[in-house]
């Protein structure tokens, strides 16, 4: 994992957070995630629209320190997380061939080719396309955790509905928002999320 000073901006920022919204009874990851959605958007409704478990977070953060791979749905994802390289055949030429061939969309052939390429136990990011969100569930790709939080009117709440209907390890929120930024500051908040920091987390909340 990357350990990493904040700039005094971003500290600022999260001390002003933290002075308008009391997240201190969540689980560790889940507040840590929340945090940096939340810094990443000025948006304080994030503490109440994201939907995980704590348990779901924590197998997408070990496996995240054990090196597995992070799959995107788009490019502005994938230059969203500073901390990891990833995997992204969205612009991939193959994708747009597969989607041809297949009769299906070019974010759902991007799936299917990442899935070929990294296997069951990677992290899947979707800040953009309902229907990678659709395909991951399809293809049972086994995943360690899936971010999924596509922004739209048109599919995006339904897509989210259907991840947590799935019964796959997953974060996802309820309303319309999310996006590209958003979905990356979840990932970076897991990225940047240090075992020290857990130990105390469960401490602050109370947990065994």
């Amino acid at each position: 994992m990357t350990v990493r000073q904040p700039h005094p901006i971003e500290v600022r920022s999260y001390e002003i957070l933290r002075s308008r919204v009391d997240l201190s009874p969540m689980p560790p990851l889940w507040r840590a995630v929340t945090e940096r959605v939340i810094h990443a958007t000025a948006d304080l409704e994030y503490a109440v629209d994201l939907v995980t478990r704590e348990d779901f977070l924590k197998h997408g953060w070990a496996a995240l320190r054990g090196g597995a791979p992070i799959v995107t749905d788009e490019g502005m994802v994938a230059a969203g997380i500073t901390a990891r390289d990833t995997v992204c055949h969205a612009a991939d030429p193959a994708a747009a061939r597969l989607a041809r061939a297949a009769g299906i969309t070019r974010s759902a052939a991007a799936v299917r080719l990442a899935y070929s390429e990294v296997g069951p136990g990677a992290v899947w990011v979707v800040g953009s396309a309902p229907e990678a969100i659709f395909e991951i569930i399809d293809r049972r790709v086994s995943p360690a955790l899936v971010v999924g939080m596509p922004v739209g009117f048109v599919g995006a709440c339904e897509a989210k509905e259907a991840l947590r209907a799935s019964g796959l390890p997953q974060l996802s929120n309820v309303s319309e928002k999310g996006g590209s930024a958003v979905a990356a500051a979840a990932v970076n908040a897991l990225l940047y999320f240090e075992a020290e920091q857990y130990e105390a987390g469960r401490s602050e909340a109370g947990r065994p």
